[in-house]
């Protein structure tokens, strides 16, 4: 069965879980602080939340089953119990864990014992706001590796009546347009070279990090 376990249900937890739980998917989250467990619930977040102290193997293994592919180890604070519980879901099958972090050198612990992936969410934040406030006409981006990254903005005046064959971004910039949506929110996924960019459309590209600066000079 797909399930979403989450371990641990601070701001990062919580975050993941409603996330997850909005898009109808099957989650449980299980902290040890009876008070947190209970406000989960009271706010909807998700449906269900136990309260449970994550280092003991044997009650984790009764929830685990074979219900939970994915786990979230949201437990970044507390490095020997991030740890203790990475190796306990390895050891219990799951299949994909994904942990959170505050170091890299927790990161690479962490990734050494088993987990599937390690994410920094303190510093992805604040390298967005950084960002956010150095390319202000940049509203939104998203880092997907160290390499490339896919970024939000409306399309300026010079792009509109233009289709891409004639923007032609991909080999003056090395950047892609992915995704366009229009004023009336109709989305188009597959944006062909013949699509012509609109006012007020909202675009969506893929590039190098370092090709951020073209994109921003440009727009």
């Amino acid at each position: 069965m797909e399930g979403y376990l989450i371990i641990g249900l601070g701001r990062f937890g919580k975050s993941i879980a409603k996330t997850l739980y909005n898009h109808n998917k099957t989650v449980l989250g299980l902290d040890i602080d009876e008070e947190i467990v209970q406000q989960v619930i009271d706010n909807e977040i998700i449906s269900e939340a136990i309260v449970i102290d994550a280092t003991n193997e044997n009650e984790l293994k009764k929830i685990i089953d074979d219900d939970f592919d994915t786990a979230f180890v949201c437990i970044g604070d507390n490095i020997q119990v991030s740890i203790l519980v990475t190796l306990i879901l390895k050891e219990l099958g799951v299949k994909t864990v994904i942990c959170k972090a505050k170091t890299k050198m927790q990161g690479k612990v962490l990734e050494k014992i088993g987990a599937s992936s390690v994410v920094y969410p303190e510093e992805a934040m604040g390298e967005k706001i950084a960002l956010n406030v150095l390319q202000s006409n940049i509203t939104e981006y998203f880092k997907f590796s160290d390499k490339y990254g896919i970024f939000e903005f409306k399309a300026p005046k010079s792009f509109i009546g233009k289709n891409l064959m004639e923007l032609d971004l991909r080999k003056k910039y090395g950047i892609n347009i992915i995704v366009i949506k229009s004023e009336n929110k109709e989305i188009n996924f597959t944006p062909n070279p013949l699509t012509v960019i609109e006012e007020n459309d909202t675009l969506f590209a893929m590039a190098e990090q370092e090709k951020m600066s073209f994109l921003s000079n440009i727009i």
